[in-house]
């Protein structure tokens, strides 16, 4: 019988969220044999229309923009060489305080016991070695990326599958260089301000546990977000070109939260202890 292939699962709010944060991943442990899992939890509803037009202005029809976002996240995959695609379907809850926050259907609003038994099944059936996702504020505090987290979490609690669960983050150092950039290309850029009350993005680098190199896939990453061209917000990293956005998004980046190896840390790689 041939030896099961070690297998990452990402769990991800929105399509195009796998791209920016685990693209290179995905597509380096798909070219190492791993078998590679990704969820995505919404159906992006709430995101730009053709043309860029916004949630609520004229001709932003919700249907369309599932239609066209779940077409974008197939091509998004399949240049990531994704094995398995999942998705859950809720409905894309909008940014923090907007009204599709309590809609029916909402990913914010559904029960996290719920909606974790559904991912509890994939995680059964699937069997992943690796569980990847974002920390308890969603990264930027986004009501979906902070349930897709919830969700998680308890489904690995009552899963106890996998051997490693990491959190997406980005190194401190990595948002001043980030600053500089814009300010090169001549873009307004405002450097966080700690007295908003809001929690500082990212993380200390000492903080950080886990440093993956996939510069070798920043080619495959970039068309993965790039057919998430719809996304307004994702216009700006393809302006940079290829070359510059590998250099600028070429090391992945994690917190290591669960592990069963004792691998020591600070790791660069995922499955570090595990083969």
């Amino acid at each position: 019988m041939a030896e099961r292939s070690l297998t990452l699962m990402a769990v991800h709010a929105h399509p195009d969220d796998e791209a920016t944060s685990t693209g290179g991943v995905l597509a380096r442990y798909a070219a190492e044999g791993v078998t590679t899992v990704l969820v995505t939890c919404t159906d992006g509803r709430c995101g730009d229309g053709p043309g860029g037009v916004k949630p609520g202005e004229p001709g932003h029809d919700p249907a369309d923009v599932v239609a066209m976002r779940q077409a974008e996240l197939e091509a998004s995959a399949a240049t990531l060489k994704v094995t398995h695609l999942e998705t859950l379907g809720y409905a894309d809850s909008g940014m923090m305080g907007w009204t599709t926050n309590d809609q029916p259907g909402s990913f914010w609003t559904t029960p996290v016991a719920e909606a974790a038994e559904r991912l509890a099944d994939l995680i059964r059936r699937y069997q992943p070695d690796v569980i990847v996702t974002y920390d308890e504020n969603g990264f930027y505090g986004h009501p979906d990326h902070i349930q897709a987290h919830r969700i998680t979490m308890a489904a690995v609690a009552q899963t106890d599958v996998p051997a490693k669960v990491y959190w997406t983050t980005v190194p401190r150092t990595a948002f001043a260089e980030f600053g500089r950039i814009m300010k090169d290309l001549g873009i307004e850029w405002d450097d966080p301000d700690p007295s908003s009350g809001q929690p500082e993005l990212g993380l200390p680098d000492d903080e950080i546990t886990t440093w993956v190199d996939t510069r070798s896939y920043g080619a495959q990453k970039f068309e993965a977000l790039a057919a998430h061209a719809s996304q307004t917000e994702n216009i700006f990293f393809l302006q940079l070109g290829q070359e510059r956005f590998t250099e600028l998004m070429g090391t992945e980046t994690f917190v290591r939260v669960r592990d069963t190896t004792d691998a020591p840390v600070p790791e660069d790689d995922l499955f570090a202890g595990l083969r």
